[in-house]
């Protein structure tokens, strides 16, 4: 192991994420992953003021229950961070569900309520699905969906009952999911967090 080894370690860890807690049910597994990546990653409730989490390198919106972000009280300070913070932003279930409804798209009840296994289509390779196939297996847990993306977002995923399932700002680095990447059943969904990291990254150099 020579010095670039331990300059790229270094630089692993002092990317900091920090993950805002929405009350989901695997939210522990968000962080878990960016441990198993090396990152400095810390869980936060969504209470927390902008001006605590300032520092950050990059920010994910956990998942909540199944609707949690139709109920902007459930959703604490989110809005306050998508309105200030300037680098990457992940969403991850509810958390692209208020990101879409925070710029401006329109949440409805699904017409099927996805819970488990989910057959993914992507459309779009860039952010987080780059190099993963056009389709994999994913794990979904949602009872309400986006119906209507914001304008200044494009559809980077979608399943058989779900038109949207991945959405990508198209100059902010902003990007959401529908589904559960942290979750083992999710194939590919380390790559997921990877390319996250990767754009939290170039976006501080």
């Amino acid at each position: 192991m020579g010095v670039k080894f331990y300059i790229a370690l270094f630089d692993a860890w002092i990317v900091k994420i920090y993950i805002i807690d929405n009350g989901g049910q695997w939210t522990h597994r968000e962080w878990r992953v960016l441990r198993y990546l090396k990152v400095d990653a810390k869980i936060i409730p969504n209470t927390t003021s902008f001006d605590s989490i300032a520092d950050a390198d990059g920010i994910i919106l956990s998942g909540g229950s199944p609707n949690v972000a139709a109920d902007m009280d459930a959703m604490g300070n989110n809005g306050e961070y998508l309105n200030n913070f300037e680098g990457p932003i992940f969403g991850i279930c509810a958390g692209m569900q208020f990101i879409s409804t925070h710029f401006g798209g329109i949440l409805g009840e699904g017409t099927v309520p996805e819970f488990g296994k989910v057959d993914l289509k992507i459309t779009d390779h860039d952010g987080l699905f780059k190099d993963i196939p056009g389709e994999i297996a994913v794990w979904a847990s949602h009872n309400d969906e986006v119906k209507e993306v914001p304008k200044d977002f494009v559809v980077s995923a979608f399943s058989k009952d779900c038109a949207v399932e991945g959405i990508r700002h198209k100059t902010r680095p902003i990007y959401g999911v529908q589904f559960h990447p942290e979750v083992e059943h999710t194939e590919y969904g380390v790559k997921m967090f990877e390319n996250f990291l990767e754009a939290v990254r170039s976006f501080k150099n």
